[in-house]
């Protein structure tokens, strides 16, 4: 007889997003035109300011447009790499902006504030070349890209426990769907792979014929939990 091998997928690389953006290239226009309007507008307010104070009201009217266009480019592009290059504008205006906030501080104090904004910003690119920060955002459906400071901080905790909270519902899934399939006397001594992510139970390995493949999809669907079921199962 062949094991029953199940693999629980916990990966945060490996997240199955629930909602697909669309590849809207007019929308895209549409909403990347909107953000150089609103910056211009926030740039243009930022005139009634003087030096630093002006300085940070600028680069904070470049983070907002780098975010919008980030956003844009995630519901409509939706590309490896016009999403990475869309999440590096936004590190590198973050960046802009707590160096702005840095310059009126003098020695040590101003060497901490400019190396904490380095640091931060080295994260940053580090998290859009993995498209990290998208990824979280449609995983839990918590955005934290407009907020800043403390609030920002608080955000993205949230944002890790709520994906925390994904991965082990994931695992008590794949747990469960693992016992309803040995429950099975027709599947307990197939092959059959087992992987949940975000909710998506996918089934993959050799089976005799269509009707386990059928019943193994259907006894995974009817798991508590379970919002989608993929199979790659194959008949061998």
């Amino acid at each position: 007889m062949n094991k029953l091998i199940f693999i629980v997928l916990a990966s945060a690389a490996s997240v199955s997003f629930a909602a697909t953006p669309n590849n809207d290239s007019v929308a895209y226009k549409a909403a990347t035109k909107q953000a150089e309007i609103d910056y211009k507008s926030a740039k243009a307010a930022c005139d009634a300011q003087s030096g630093t104070a002006k300085d940070i009201c600028v680069e904070q009217a470049k983070v907002a447009r780098a975010n919008s266009e980030a956003n844009a480019t995630w519901q409509y592009k939706n590309d490896k790499r016009s999403v990475q290059k869309a999440q590096t504008e936004v590190a590198d205006a973050e960046y802009n902006l707590a160096k702005a906030k840095c310059a009126p501080q003098t020695g040590a104090e101003k060497d901490s504030c400019l190396s904490t904004a380095k640091s931060a910003h080295v994260a940053a690119i580090n998290d859009a070349k993995a498209g990290k920060k998208m990824a979280d955002t449609a995983q839990t459906g918590i955005d934290c890209s407009t907020m800043t400071g403390t609030d920002k901080a608080s955000c993205e905790t949230r944002q890790k426990s709520e994906m925390a909270k994904d991965t082990v519902a994931d695992s008590v899934i794949t747990t469960k769907v693992k016992s309803e399939l040995l429950a099975e006397p027709a599947l307990k001594s197939l092959d059959v792979h087992v992987e949940t992510t975000n909710g998506t139970v996918m089934l993959s390995g050799f089976v005799p014929s269509q009707a386990e493949v059928d019943k193994a999809v259907d006894v995974a669907r009817n798991v508590k939990g379970v919002n989608k079921v993929q199979s790659s199962l194959r008949i061998k």
